[in-house]
């Protein structure tokens, strides 16, 4: 069988590149401690009002690391936390700055041999907003996910992407409470 999608060759080569720009961009997925960590309410929250915005019955707020998504946060699906290796949507969305939309990924070329696609979950409607740091790295997404075609209004998008935003700026108030607890740590260490 061969593979008409012209996207697929070198779609998912995020997986195995570990060139400096990845390194750098997995650094700083790493300095916000939250991937492996419990799911925290702000993202949470997050997540909820996306599906909310879209009606969708899953959204997720997802960290991409180097052989795995961390799902920070994930309404509509219980009890996960990561999806593994094989190629994933949100590394599509991290590999640009604009918000990801697919309608349909049954006809859709970029999304037609997708296991999520193909397999149980019956992926139709997918969008997806990065996540960029102040520092510019795109960590992940906000995104939505639905089992029937769907279309997206402007004003969802835009939406998608504020709560990005407010993901990027919860992850810089975390940051900040690990450098203050940090920075005390080292002020008891030098005064014992």
């Amino acid at each position: 069988m061969t593979n008409s999608n012209p996207v697929s060759l070198n779609a998912y080569e995020y997986l195995d590149n570990v060139g400096p720009e990845e390194q750098a961009r997995l650094a700083a997925v790493r300095r916000y401690r939250l991937v492996d960590q419990p799911v925290e309410d702000a993202y949470d929250r997050i997540a909820f009002v996306a599906g909310a915005i879209f009606d969708t019955p899953i959204a997720t707020v997802s960290l991409v690391e180097q052989d795995r998504v961390w799902l920070a946060a994930c309404q509509g699906l219980s009890g996960v936390r990561e999806v593994g290796k094989e190629p994933g949507l949100c590394a599509s969305v991290i590999a640009q700055d604009d918000v990801y939309v697919i309608n349909n990924a049954a006809v859709d070329p970029r999304t037609l041999e997708h296991p999520l696609v193909r397999g149980e979950l019956g992926l139709r409607f997918y969008a997806a907003a990065p996540i960029r740091t102040h520092d510019g790295y795109r960590l992940g997404t906000v995104n939505v996910i639905d089992n029937r075609p769907r279309e997206a209004t402007p004003k969802q998008l835009k939406a998608l992407e504020h709560l990005a935003s407010m993901v990027s700026d919860e992850l810089e108030l975390r940051l900040m409470v690990i450098r203050s607890a940090a920075a005390e740590q080292r002020m008891r260490e030098t005064v014992s």
